[in-house]
């Protein structure tokens, strides 16, 4: 069964993932826009021996990956269980277009996952009904954030979700009060100035690399995920120069999250016990109503346990979650 495809294929000569590919599933690169004309790149798995109109998947994130990494790996493993799923890159990372590169946007980035229920709700072996995503790191909240405001989005699930708008605005743990805040203000629109100037975009850097010794666990976790082989990847800004440094400007200006009390649709939210992050979705999930919202805690789990640990990854659960609000 050939899937109707928008825009053109792109060629994949090799496997480029940082994850084995399966044999149960049919996969190729695809192409589609967003609502500001980006042409967003993704990897297409569907169910080898599908008939009829399947459930259906968009996934994305980490913030900083490529679709590569973790959303790969959970798109392959959804197929595998009978889901047609796109592991996208965002607007101006990895493969897909838009300038300037490495720069993130709580709106655009927003509307990349409602592009990617675009793409497949007119594909032929989608049931446009039975549509849901997968946010995973700061791609969680961005996740909800879709599911907030499309309602074509029957069903979410966030793994060990960051709310980026407040953990640029806040810092870490919300230790930073107005006064940082402003000084932090400063600092980014001096660089703008910079920017401007010299006609670049200066980078942030990835995750720190050699690794000092005193760094803190949660940069450990990174550094072992984005900078061994385990998860590195030659397109993904952590493992490599990183973000723009402007790109914290418009979070600290736009909460994300601001309508999250009015999904109606179902929501399972995952974090592991021992992330450094597991407050995001602990306070994320206070503000969902309904009795089809769920959190759940995966003992013992750090934060990037959740990238790629198919040992920890609630699969199983994940399905079933989709299995009941995708029919």
């Amino acid at each position: 069964m050939e899937e109707k495809m928008i825009l053109e294929d792109l060629v994949l000569t090799e496997w480029d993932k940082t994850f084995p590919e399966s044999d149960k599933v049919r996969h190729r690169k695809i192409l589609f826009h967003n609502r500001y004309g980006v042409l967003l790149a993704g990897d297409l798995y569907v169910p080898k021996g599908a008939q009829g109109k399947l459930p259906a998947v968009a996934v994305c994130g980490p913030f900083g990956a490529v679709k590569e990494q973790c959303s790969g790996l959970y798109a392959q493993i959804l197929a595998e269980r009978g889901f047609v799923t796109v592991a996208f890159d965002p607007s101006f990372t990895g493969e897909s277009g838009g300038e300037p590169r490495n720069v993130a946007s709580p709106d655009i980035n927003t509307e990349d996952f409602c592009a990617a229920v675009d793409f497949l709700s007119v594909q032929d072996i989608v049931d446009p009904q039975r549509i849901g995503i997968l946010g995973i790191c700061g791609w969680g909240g961005m996740a909800l954030n879709a599911a907030a405001i499309d309602t074509r989005i029957k069903a979410t699930v966030t793994s060990t979700m960051y709310d980026m708008s407040r953990v640029n605005a806040n810092g870490y743990f919300d230790a930073m009060g107005p006064d940082e805040r402003y000084a932090l203000r400063q600092k980014l629109n001096a660089q703008r100035t910079e920017d401007y100037r010299s006609g670049t975009y200066a980078l942030a850097g990835g995750v720190v690399d050699p690794l000092p010794a005193d760094a803190p666990f949660f940069v450990k976790d990174y550094y072992d995920y984005y900078k061994t082989p385990r998860g590195y990847h030659a397109r993904s800004l952590n493992s490599n120069g990183g973000w723009n440094v402007t790109s914290a400007l418009s979070f600290l200006n736009m909460p994300i999250l601001a309508y999250s009390s009015e999904i109606r649709s179902a929501v399972l939210m995952i974090h592991g016990e021992k992330a450094h992050s597991r407050y995001f979705s602990e306070d994320a999930f206070k503000k969902l109503t309904g009795d089809n919202k769920e959190l759940m805690i995966i003992p013992g789990a750090v934060h990037t346990d959740l990238y790629d640990r198919t040992d920890v990854i609630p699969f199983d659960k994940i399905e079933a979650f989709y299995r009941e609000y995708l029919k």
